[in-house]
Order: structure tokens, then sequence, then C-alpha cells
């Protein structure tokens, strides 16, 4: 495959895969077939240890889920065909990540909703760049909730109060509050970010054959199949409801999937909810 939205470079074990798809980096259907396809190529290759994910927008690591696909019902017919069986698409991009045998590594240098955090989530490690980094599952102010594993990761890594104050509290949740709740791994310095994760990364790739296969499989992941199943018949009744269409055409139409509408898309969907700035002016005191 002839990939366009991702750059590759491979270097000593060490993969990384940088996401460039303008204007805000939405994953749509052709970058989800990307990482599908690189993660399926990256399991058989023996020489490539670790991989990590980075965004070349300097705002944006991966904005949600395609709000445009509203109109396009069938948009991921082919990708949902080839998801195992009990897995939407987007449980199962997420399980992909999860299941690589390589170590696969998060550098997040802008903000990632939706379908982006539940990426990032879905990744063994996280490391975020403190005032630049922001992570929400921001779907409850479109109608739903959140549909590609989501509910299930974040109820993995931190407390259930925790994670429903994330889903339903929907607001951007900067690089040290994620890491006080362990969504991720730490919050650094936005000018030491690059060199602790290649630090890291060599040092994991540089690891005697056989320690990371051991490791992974010594530490495995839950079973959430039973989880997965639930969250994807909440989320898709929740999507069939007028309300979300409403809501997500609205959204589009006032600024989101736009880089000013995405640098504060929690407050241009909260006012299309009725969600007044007194309100806001009252919450934020």
């Amino acid at each position: 495959m002839k990939l366009e939205r991702l750059n590759l470079f491979s270097e000593k074990g060490v993969a990384t895969i940088t996401i460039h798809n303008p204007p805000v980096n939405v994953l749509d259907v052709a970058l989800m077939k990307e990482l599908r396809h690189v993660l399926l190529t990256m399991r058989d290759r023996s020489d490539i240890r670790v991989l990590v994910f980075e965004n070349a927008n300097p705002d944006f690591f991966i904005a949600h889920v395609d709000m445009t696909l509203i109109d396009e019902p069938h948009a991921f017919d082919d990708i949902a065909r080839e998801a195992p069986e009990g897995l939407n698409p987007f449980q199962a991009l997420g399980e992909l990540i999860r299941e690589q045998p390589q170590v696969t590594i998060a550098k997040l240098a802008g903000i990632a909703r939706g379908g982006g955090a539940e990426f990032v989530t879905a990744a063994d490690m996280v490391f975020a760049a403190e005032g630049k980094a922001g992570l929400a599952q921001c779907e409850a102010l479109m109608g739903i909730i959140p549909g590609g594993g989501g509910t299930q990761y974040l109820a993995s890594c931190m407390t259930r109060a925790r994670a429903l104050e994330i889903i339903l509290g929907a607001d951007l949740i900067d690089a040290e509050t994620a890491e006080r709740y362990g969504w991720i791994n730490r919050a650094i310095p936005l000018e030491q970010l690059d060199s602790f994760i290649s630090r890291l990364a060599n040092n994991i790739a540089a690891l005697p054959k056989g320690v990371i296969a051991a490791a992974k499989l010594a530490m495995p992941v839950p079973d959430l199949g039973a989880g997965f199943l639930r969250e994807h018949e909440a989320w898709a009744g929740l999507f069939a409801k007028p309300a979300a269409a409403t809501l997500i055409r609205g959204g589009l139409a006032a600024g989101a999937q736009t880089r000013d509408g995405e640098l504060d898309l929690e407050a241009l969907l909260r006012g299309l909810n009725g969600y007044s700035s007194v309100d806001a002016t009252v919450r934020n005191n």
C-alpha cells in the first residue's frame, strides 16, 4: 500500500510512524486503512522491536473519527468485514495495537480526542508533552459514548469514577492530570519529549532476543470481549438516535474539523447543547 498519511522511518530496531492527515489529523477511512496496513505488516518484521507513533501536526495527534462520516454510513464496511468477530472496526484497530509483538509507544505532542484518544490508550506506553498534549473522550457532547474501546481501556487503567468523569465530563484533560489519573505513563516537558522517548525506545530495542516477547506474554492484556460487546451496543444505540446526527452535523457547521474549531472543540459542542457562557463561568470558578 502506498502510504500518503503516514511517514515511516526505521533505525536500529525502532520504527517511527508519523501521522500526517491535514488539516487536523482526523481518523478517516484512508488513515485507518493505512494504520491497519502498517500494524499488520509490522507483525512479521522481526527486525523491528519498537513502534513509536507521533504527530506531524503541531496541534493534533489524531483529532477524532471523521465526523463527516455521519452522512456516509457504509464508509467503513470494507474494514468492518476484516474485523474479528465481536469487534466493530474502531475496536478492532485498538486491539491490533494491543496485540502487536513490538512494544508500542505513543508520543503525544498534541490533542487526541475520541477515536484518537482510544488509539493512544491502546498503546503499551504513552508519554505526553506538558502544556501541549491533551486527551478527551468528548463523544457525550455528540449524543453518544466512546465506541472504539474507550470505555474498556479507561476502566483498565484508572478507577471507574475517574473513567466516568472523563466520559461524562467530556473535558480536555491535560498531560499532568492524565498522568495522575493513570491514563498515560508520564507527562514530560515538551523540549525533553523527543530525547526521552528516543532513549527509551532504543534501550528497549537493544534488549536481548526474547525479552520483549517474554515480558508482553507474562503481562497479558485483559479479556475485554464482553465489555466490547456492551460498549458497541450502547454506542450503536445512541448513534442511531436523531440527536447524534443533529449534533455531529451541527458541530461540523460550527467549525469542527478546522484548526480553530478543534482547538476548543468541547466549547463548540457545548454551544450546540445550549451550554451558555454563564454556565461555563460558574463551572470554571
